[in-house]
């Protein structure tokens, strides 16, 4: 069964909001070019979909646009490769290398676990939530931003249930973000 990672940038005070953490650098887009890579397939919500793939998808001119860095170029390559599914239920249709996925999402996820391979990785807000609420995720990655926000979406607001972690992994950066890695061990109410 293949384990499905959720992970995020995440302020010190839970803002899950894109743009409220530090602007990537080097040693950031690497750490996530390498999580990426150990998932056979990338999850979505609609707005995860579609703010990402605005960002990511390689123009159809081959050529990635001059306002990326070239530190950027190996998280873009992988990215844009990935096989990517997005639940959706206003979708019509999408590209980028993507299964739509309409429905009940509980199913379909379980469906994805069953196959052979390395691992899902599923981020955004709002999917991950109702996959935590399933206990569906095996593995929380959270990248905490030395930043306070003070505002914005918060980290799994409304989750239904209280659910334990062990820490499993831990790694600093430079820049001061510390990612950590937890498993859930029980889910309480």
């Amino acid at each position: 069964m293949r384990p499905l990672r959720y992970s995020i940038n995440v302020t010190l005070d839970g803002c899950a909001h894109h743009e409220a953490g530090l602007p990537p650098d080097e040693e950031s887009m690497r750490y996530w070019t390498a999580v990426m890579e150990r998932a056979d397939a990338l999850l979505f919500g609609r707005v995860a979909y579609q703010m990402m793939e605005s960002a990511w998808h390689k123009p159809a001119t081959g050529t990635w646009p001059d306002r990326m860095g070239e530190w950027q170029i190996p998280f873009a390559e992988t990215i844009d490769r990935a096989k990517k599914y997005v639940v959706s239920s206003t979708l019509s249709g999408v590209d980028w290398n993507a299964e739509l996925l309409r429905g009940d999402v509980g199913p379909a996820v379980q469906r994805l676990k069953k196959e052979s391979g390395e691992g899902l990785w599923v981020g955004g807000v709002r999917l991950p939530l109702a996959l935590a609420d399933l206990g569906l995720i095996d593995e929380y990655e959270f990248l905490v931003q030395p930043v306070l926000a003070g505002h914005g979406p918060t980290l799994l607001s409304g989750l239904r249930a209280r659910i334990q972690l062990e820490l499993v992994g831990r790694h600093e950066f430079r820049s001061g973000v510390v990612a950590l890695r937890y498993r859930p061990t029980s889910v309480t109410d």
